[in-house]
């Protein structure tokens, strides 16, 4: 990993990297759309050389799924949807409905779940039953009436971790033709009403052009973490955690930020030696080539620039970690002491792995059940109430050139 002081980072360490539009996004998403079915089935052999009678996962082939997933997998997969099934629920005690009375005016919300959502779970080399877990149980908590799961080449775990979730149905189908077909519907794949998951550079860019057609949750890019270690963290468990970063994606970043050289030398070295005995060494070599050690002058500079990266996963490894963590505010989840090993967040302890990348941390916060309800407002105005209304009303609509609102407000005055 390059060693760096903080002060000589490029200002592109900090920018925004704009998703690419493609063509061939246009294009595939075109063609499901006045296509339907046969699009999908045509991309679908096309990328991931299948031929399915159908996409739905029947219930014939869930059970043979539990077939093919060990005992062991499914009960770590069942202590994980607990975790993160305990977590939603405490986040859905927190957004609640109200009513208000003031005045002659009565104002108030109420949250009614979105009706249908696709989750998009990754496929590929590797299944990800994890992200099943991770978007399906906060979208049920919630009360998400219907749950679509669409995933490539769909492999056992990602079929009984979906399963498991509660989703409505599984489909065996990604990719920009996945996204597509839950945008605008096709003959058997329902138009859903917001698409969440993470995905490639591919359904990221479907997703970004979808948008309008169904919600999405947001635009994530590459994986990423950032530690902030002082003198006191042990260089073998930070390594571990940027190697466990690293291993996602060649595109992955894995950023170390420290006060301390010997420990920045030390990791470093570490990083070299875990490396060597990793299966993935070949993905995660090409990311931590790209990765950086920062060397920062004090931890009032680590802040700033962590605040001013906004990661998507913030690891603190400090002596007096809980007196900073108020100053920290740009990132997606926090991960405090080395015990809080980002992993776990990845798969188990309960908050939600689907997280902002890129920057995004700025203005949005992880994947969570309020992704998955509407808070709707509502008014009921009494005539007394009406009366101070209407006065407001009147003298703000003519500043705007609007006429007829201003004949709206006053024909309410009933003192006249």
């Amino acid at each position: 990993m390059k060693i760096i002081k903080a002060k000589d980072l490029p200002k592109e360490f900090f920018e925004y990297k704009e998703i690419d539009e493609m063509d061939t996004v246009k294009q595939i998403i075109q063609e499901v759309k006045i296509q339907g079915d046969k699009a999908v089935r045509k991309y679908t052999k096309k990328f991931d050389k299948l031929s399915p009678i159908t996409f739905e996962v029947s219930k014939k082939e869930i059970k043979e799924a539990y077939k093919q997933v060990d005992k062991e997998t499914i009960s770590a997969m069942k202590k994980a949807a607990s975790n993160i099934k305990f977590f939603a629920k405490e986040q859905m005690k927190t957004i609640k409905s109200f009513e208000v009375k003031r005045k002659g005016i009565t104002l108030g919300q109420k949250i009614v779940p979105i009706e249908r959502t696709g989750c998009y779970v990754p496929g590929g080399l590797y299944p990800l039953p994890s992200t099943a877990l991770m978007t399906v149980i906060p979208a049920k908590v919630a009360g998400v009436k219907e749950v679509i799961v669409c995933s490539p080449k769909i492999k056992p775990a990602t079929i009984v971790a979906a399963d498991i979730a509660g989703a409505d149905k599984i489909l065996n189908v990604g990719g920009i033709q996945a996204i597509a077909a839950m945008a605008y519907g096709t003959e058997t794949i329902p138009k859903v009403d917001k698409i969440v998951g993470p995905g490639n550079k591919y359904v990221t860019a479907a997703k970004k052009q979808c948008y309008g057609a169904a919600g999405i949750d947001f635009l994530a890019g590459p994986s990423e973490v950032l530690i902030i270690a002082d003198e006191s963290a042990n260089p073998e468990l930070l390594a571990a955690d940027l190697l466990a970063q690293a291993e996602h994606d060649p595109n992955a970043r894995a950023i170390l930020v420290t006060t301390s050289t010997t420990i920045a030398e030390k990791t470093n070295k570490e990083v070299e030696k875990q490396l060597k005995e990793l299966s993935t060494a070949e993905t995660a070599e090409k990311s931590i080539a790209q990765s950086s050690i920062i060397l920062a002058d004090s931890i009032e500079q680590a802040i700033e620039l962590s605040n001013k990266k906004a990661p998507e996963h913030l690891e603190l490894q400090l002596r007096n970690a809980s007196k900073i963590i108020k100053k920290l505010t740009n990132y997606g989840s926090l991960f405090i002491g080395e015990y809080s090993a980002e992993v776990f967040g990845d798969y188990c302890s309960g908050t939600n792995h689907t997280l902002p990348t890129n920057g995004a941390a700025k203005y949005t916060g992880g994947l969570s059940v309020k992704d998955f309800v509407k808070i709707l407002t509502y008014q009921k105005i009494s005539k007394k109430g009406s009366n101070k209304m209407v006065q407001i009303a009147s003298r703000l609509a003519p500043i705007e050139g609007l006429e007829a609102h201003k004949k709206a407000a006053e024909k309410r005055n009933y003192k006249r």
